[in-house]
């Protein structure tokens, strides 16, 4: 490791040297004050986090270490402003620093602290004292010299004598100097730069902003932060008091025995800002190679926001009790952003600003988990409360079958949608698979706006006839979705209005052969002259009463799925459709009728449109000419009195 270097001359006396930051070291400087951190009061958060790294390792150096002789009866931290001199101190009473520390740990950024202190652990093999660390004492150091001018440590290692003050600028030298009466721990002063709003440094010796600031990053550290601040008597006279600023009541670190129903409503409302009580709450803990506590809450109703692209996410993330950034998507997928909560890891690479979450195999491997948790929480939820959930969040959930394609299994099970067995109930597929016919080898769907324009499309009078159950399917996504997944337990997923329909005995079957040999010439002049809307026009066996319907080609895209691409600004190819007719119905065996006869060709050409326009509008779509539709019907009902 580069070691810092006395400037030449620059020496005050034997007991204090001015030294060099190491290179990498100034740059980092550089870079922490103009563009690292995103927010400047995360400064308080880091030095926070250092203070109550130093009372972790006294507790494990003083169970480690019988002969060192350290008070732990009131480990803690402090903080303290002094307004006129405009400084801020953060003090704590735990391991401290000798000078080679000081100067190793701050002066260079190639040492880790935590690092040392890991393999310290190893070899005593203390599981509790293990989970105690956070990170790398001079990184998060660094981040003083965005709102100070000036940075003062003073500090004394646990079990020795003399202490050390370690001063700088931040412009590329510090000094350093032997103190006798330092006390044991360190603190670290801050000679504050001016208030600047619209640089976002904030006036901090106020004490609503240093309440704020802790609340916010620091409120589940394990050890007390203390500030003394003024209060108000009832004669008006003002009295010191010291107040412990922080909770210290991280509730994912206690076992679920030990947390009542009211403690996690309660923190609820703090992580989700919400005033209903949760639906759920997902209490567990990771353990093996990696360690971490996660708090979830499955929130009883939506939020506004759960379709907007910049909607937030819910999961917190912290690591060992300190906030580290809201709406942690690389924990939860898109699909679960409705989850709120807490995730607490032991360990984690994060970036130096600690703002920035590396995505390593510890990353993927806790997300895993976690979603593996709430899916199966999700399929033990009791029946009522399934269905408020489904009614919320049952859209974004089936999103999951087009982002997470190794949890489909999963997320089959937990789809609820209507169907034409039952006009109140959802179903499951696994009990629409329970009901189907002998013989039945495709799960039949139907897909629209709204419940009643499908269940009245003339792509059920077949289905409703014989008796098979058809799911409706009213979300966006269920567009996508079925196509993506195409089956469910071996069963082909199907949709009713594409392709061709085999529902027919052979009987029915010899009888459609005959009919369409009868209908071949209305057939093909039909085709020819629709041939600009239709790719053909066919017999149908789907139809009972309605006279015709339009379908798709098996593969084909359906007209719903196009209008939202190009919703998005995606141009995707205009898809013709398949015009199919009953050969049963009056209107179609009269233009078979005419058609025979010669009757005049205009006239029958504009009934085939009006055909057409008619199976357009019976299953909700829309008409490319209106205008010129109803001028053709009005003609017609016209001459009909």
């Amino acid at each position: 490791m580069p070691e810092a270097r006395e400037v030449e001359g620059a020496g005050v006396s034997d007991r204090v040297e001015t030294l060099e930051f190491q290179a990498e070291a100034r740059q980092l400087l550089q870079l922490m004050v103009h563009s690292i951190y995103s927010n400047k009061d995360v400064f308080l958060r880091e030095l926070i986090s250092n203070a109550s790294d130093a009372l972790d390792k006294l507790r494990l150096e003083s169970l480690v270490d019988k002969d060192l002789q350290v008070d732990t009866a009131d480990l803690h931290i402090e903080i303290e402003v002094d307004k006129e001199a405009r400084t801020l101190t953060v003090r704590d009473n735990g391991i401290g620093m000798s000078r080679d520390e000081v100067v190793g740990l701050i002066g260079t950024i190639a040492k880790s602290g935590t690092a040392e202190l890991l393999a310290r652990l190893r070899e005593v093999k203390d599981a509790a004292a293990s989970q105690e660390l956070i990170g790398q004492f001079g990184v998060g150091f660094y981040a003083t010299f965005m709102v100070a001018d000036r940075v003062t440590l003073l500090t004394r290692r646990a079990g020795q004598a003399g202490g050390t003050r370690w001063e700088s600028t931040g412009e590329g030298t510090y000094s350093v100097e032997a103190v006798d009466d330092a006390p044991q721990g360190t603190s670290v002063t801050l000679h504050l730069k001016p208030v600047d709003t619209e640089d976002n440094l904030h006036d901090y010796t106020a004490e609503w902003t240093i309440r704020e600031i802790v609340k916010r990053y620091s409120d589940f550290i394990a050890w007390p932060i203390r500030m003394t601040v003024d209060k108000p008597g009832e004669d008006g006279a003002t009295s010191r008091e010291e107040q412990t600023l922080n909770s210290m009541k991280a509730l994912w670190a206690r076992s679920r025995d030990e947390v009542d129903e009211a403690e996690y409503k309660e923190f609820y409302r703090h992580v989700a800002h919400d005033w209903a009580d949760p639906l759920e709450t997902i209490h567990m803990r990771g353990e093996g190679t990696f360690e971490y506590e996660a708090l979830l809450f499955l929130p009883s109703h939506a939020p506004l926001d759960l379709f907007a692209p910049q909607g937030r996410r819910g999961v917190q993330l912290y690591v060992k009790r300190v906030f580290i950034m809201d709406d942690c998507d690389a924990l939860m997928p898109n699909y679960l952003r409705f989850v709120k909560g807490v995730v607490d890891a032991h360990d984690l690479s994060l970036n130096i600003s600690r703002e920035i979450l590396q995505q390593d195999r510890q990353i993927r491997a806790v997300r895993r988990r976690l979603v593996k948790k709430v899916l199966a929480t999700l399929k033990e939820l009791p029946a009522e409360s399934y269905r408020t959930f489904w009614s919320e969040f049952g859209a974004a959930v089936k999103e999951g079958l087009l982002e997470d394609p190794d949890n489909t299994e999963a997320l089959l099970e937990l789809v609820r949608a209507a169907s034409t067995n039952d006009p109140a109930e959802l179903t499951t597929l696994r009990d629409y698979v329970g009901r189907m016919k002998d013989g039945q080898t495709e799960i039949y769907y139907a897909t629209g706006e709204n419940r009643a324009t499908i269940e009245n499309s003339p792509h059920l009078e077949a289905f409703r006839a014989k008796g098979y159950e058809v799911l409706i399917l009213t979300d966006p996504v269920d567009e996508v979705w079925v196509e993506r997944v195409g089956a469910y337990d071996g069963k082909t997923l199907r949709s009713v209005a594409k392709g061709q329909v085999d529902l027919e005995t052979d009987e029915e079957k010899e009888k459609a052969e005959a009919e369409r040999q009868e209908y071949a010439d209305l057939l093909g002049w039909m085709s020819g002259a629709l041939a600009d809307s239709v790719k053909e026009v066919r017999l149908s066996t789907r139809l009972t009463t309605s006279p015709a319907c339009v379908v798709g080609d098996a593969n084909d895209m359906t007209p719903t799925l196009e209008k939202m691409y190009r919703a998005m600004g995606q141009e995707v190819p205009r898809v013709k459709r398949i015009l199919e007719l009953n050969p049963t119905h009056p209107l179609v065996t009269g233009l078979r009728k005419a058609h025979e006869q010669g009757t005049d060709s205009t006239a029958l050409t504009e009934t085939a449109e009006l055909l057409y326009g008619m199976a357009l509008l019976a299953e909700g779509g829309e008409l490319a000419d209106p205008a010129r539709f109803t001028r053709i019907l009005a003609d017609r009902l016209a001459r009909s009195l």
